[in-house]
């Protein structure tokens, strides 16, 4: 067995110490993209699902053995501090059918005299309504350039999943609130203003 000389064990230890911190800088990019996918997934903290047409057509046949059960949607609208925009539902609740499609709308204006691009981050509340609250369209699946002084408005397709109703958790709920929140898309864009 031969006798490591302690220049050789320091140069090894340096080497384990440099690779782990590179694995863990490699972790902390990745934590981004993996913890945005287990949300998506699961529905945690809110997270809506994305759904097609032909799950929305599924969710209504399965909707026809709910018995009529509803839930009251609010509809929320913010802007972070930086978005000079207007931003409002049109009709701040209704009622939708378990399983059954419905579409709200919503208003932006941009208040400013340069265009600006917007995108828009979501969530529902109560968190655990997330995973059935499913959206087929929706302008939060794209960014929104509003022109100085430009009003558009904007549809939201979604139906709450008959599944809903299976889950001891969904027990009590009543209402579900759907909340946007726009933000300038890009730094770029915050500069022009």
């Amino acid at each position: 067995m031969s006798t490591l000389t302690l220049e050789t064990r320091n140069k090894r230890t340096m080497l384990i110490a440099f690779g782990m911190a590179l694995a863990m800088l490699g972790m902390g990019y990745a934590a981004v993209p993996l913890y945005d996918l287990f949300c998506r997934v699961t529905g945690f903290g809110g997270t809506t699902q994305v759904a097609s047409a032909s799950d929305a057509a599924m969710a209504e046949r399965l909707a026809a053995s709910a018995g009529g059960v509803s839930y009251s949607i609010r509809f929320d609208a913010n802007t972070s501090r930086s978005m000079p925009w207007e931003f409002k539902p049109v009709q701040v609740t209704d009622t939708v059918a378990v399983g059954q499609r419905d579409m709200a709308f919503y208003t932006a204006r941009n208040n400013s005299s340069v265009p600006i691009t917007g995108t828009a981050t979501f969530n529902v509340e109560p968190e655990q309504a997330g995973r059935y609250f499913n959206k087929i369209q929706c302008f939060c699946f794209t960014e929104q350039t509003l022109q100085p002084g430009e009003e558009i408005r904007m549809p939201v397709l979604y139906f709450v999943d008959p599944a809903a109703l299976d889950d001891p958790n969904m027990k009590g709920v009543e209402q579900i609130t759907l909340s946007y929140t726009f933000h300038r898309a890009s730094e770029a864009d915050k500069n022009q203003s």
